[in-house]
Parts: C-alpha cells; structure tokens; sequence
C-alpha cells in the first residue's frame, strides 16, 4: 500500500472516529450534510479523498470544529503524496519546472528511468516544447510553453556541475515513441548520442529484447533513496514510505543489471535515428 493511500485510509477512519464519538450514523450524517451517503462510506473507507470543505462541513455538523486544523492538516500530508496534474499546472508549466528543480539541487543523488519518452534533463528545447505542448493540451491548463521551456533549460545546468551524480536509463521504446515532428525527434536522438562522455551523466539504454525480472510498468525518479517521484496520466506521487523507496531501488538496479551503456547503447541510439530517417 501507498503512503498515499495509508494516509488516505488513516484519514478515513478518523473521521469515522468523529462520527461515532457525535452519536450518528452514516446515513444520517449524509442527509444533514446535503450528501450522498455513498459519499460519506467512500470517504470513511478511504475509497475518496475529501476536499478542505469536505472536512469543514463534517466538523461542524459534528459540533465539533476544534477539530477542523487537525484534519486539514491531515489532508494537506495526504496531498504531499499525491497531486493532480491539474491543480500541480493551475500555475503554468514554468512553476512546475522550477519545483522539480528545487528537488533536485537538494539531492546528491538523482536517478530517472523513463519507458516512453527523453527525461527531461536531456530534452532539446524544441523536443520539449512540444511535449509541453501535450501536457497543457490534456489538462486544459495554462499555455506558458515557452517560459516552461527556459525553465526546462535551466534546469539542464546542473548537468554541467562538477560533483553532481545523474543516472539515466531509458526504456529503448521511447527512443522510438514520435511524440514530435521527425526533425525535432532526429535532432533529440543526436542530444542523447551526445550525453556520452559527459562526467556528471551516465546514461543506458534497456533493450527491448533484455530479460528482465521485473516489469517496468512506468517511468519515476529516485532521490538519494530517500524520495521516489512517479507521473501517471493524472497525478504526480511522491512517496518517501522506506519499504517503497527500496522496492524502487530494487528496480532501478535490475533495469541497470540489463541495460547496454558506452558503445553500445551509442549503437542503438543510432538504429532509432536510422530508423526515424527511413519512415
């Protein structure tokens, strides 16, 4: 189970607590708030999360609104775990980027394995630019493409400071994935082939064909162990649970026991561009 989810579930039933210390049933609850008692159950069984008026409105039909900062308090830890895309980009894509850059200057540390597309640490601008073009499309959210972009690039300097430590590994299927004009991807294949060599980068490539033992469902981020980050479609999580971190690890060092590094992985990064130049 997730931090997310055991946060979620903790929240629940303390809010079951309250009702059954206040003398209701769900069902009555439910109509004095105006709800649904399906609400109420889901809520109580961690199955929904409430919202800040949620948990304003249970409090005080309880008659008990001394409780309302410690329950909020508990929704904004259950919401450091998980965020919707939407709310996360209300900001535009820039405020976004200049997060994960603040993530990622506190760790020594930063590992990211991507299966569809390039990180973003080693994007072009232009193969950027329309990944970001996707993102706020999807979301219907701000459209600042451009000072998402810049930010996207600032943040690429730290690959350039000595003493930093960033692995890469890249699902050799996203080396195929078009997800931009074939020029922009051309051009993107020939910044990876460039990355070799480079003292604060090691990058590998997990062939399609390489056994593995597990199964790489999704791309995430690890943090000096400490912190795993994970895109879905609609969410951004971030888990900190000691025994997920280490499940993470585990993975990341099964993918890097199959992944080709060197020249090797130059070889197929230069069949994914010879590819691209014959479609």
């Amino acid at each position: 189970m997730s931090d997310y989810q055991t946060a979620r579930i903790a929240l629940g039933a303390r809010l079951r607590e309250l009702r059954a210390d206040a003398g209701l049933n769900g069902k009555a609850l439910a109509q004095q708030l105006g709800w649904p008692a399906s609400k109420v159950s889901k809520i109580e069984n961690g199955k929904q999360a409430p919202s800040a008026e949620d948990l304003h409105a249970w409090a005080t039909a309880l008659g008990t609104p001394e409780v309302i900062p410690e329950l909020t308090g508990r929704l904004r830890t259950l919401e450091t775990h998980y965020a919707a895309w939407r709310r996360q980009l209300a900001a535009g894509v820039r405020a976004r980027q200049e997060a994960w850059q603040v993530t990622e200057t506190n760790a020594d540390t930063v590992r990211n394995f991507e299966t569809a597309c390039v990180p973003g640490l080693l994007q072009t601008a232009e193969y950027a630019r329309h990944m970001f073009e996707r993102t706020t499309a999807l979301h219907r959210t701000p459209p600042d493409i451009e000072a998402g972009v810049n930010a996207r690039m600032q943040r690429q300097q730290a690959l350039y400071t000595p003493g930093r430590d960033f692995r890469f590994l890249i699902w050799e299927a996203a080396l195929h994935m078009v997800l931009c004009p074939r020029d922009v991807m051309a051009g993107q294949l020939d910044r990876l082939a460039g990355v070799f060599g480079m003292t604060t980068v090691e990058l590998g490539i997990v062939p399609l064909g390489a056994d593995l033992c597990v199964v790489p469902g999704h791309g995430f981020w690890l943090f000096d162990d400490q912190l795993v980050m994970v895109e879905t479609i609609g969410a951004e999580l971030r888990l900190t649970d000691r025994a997920e971190t280490t499940l993470y690890r585990t993975v990341w060092d099964e993918l890097e026991r199959t992944a080709v590094t060197g020249a090797q992985a130059h070889r197929v990064i230069a069949r994914a561009r010879a590819t691209l130049d014959l479609m």
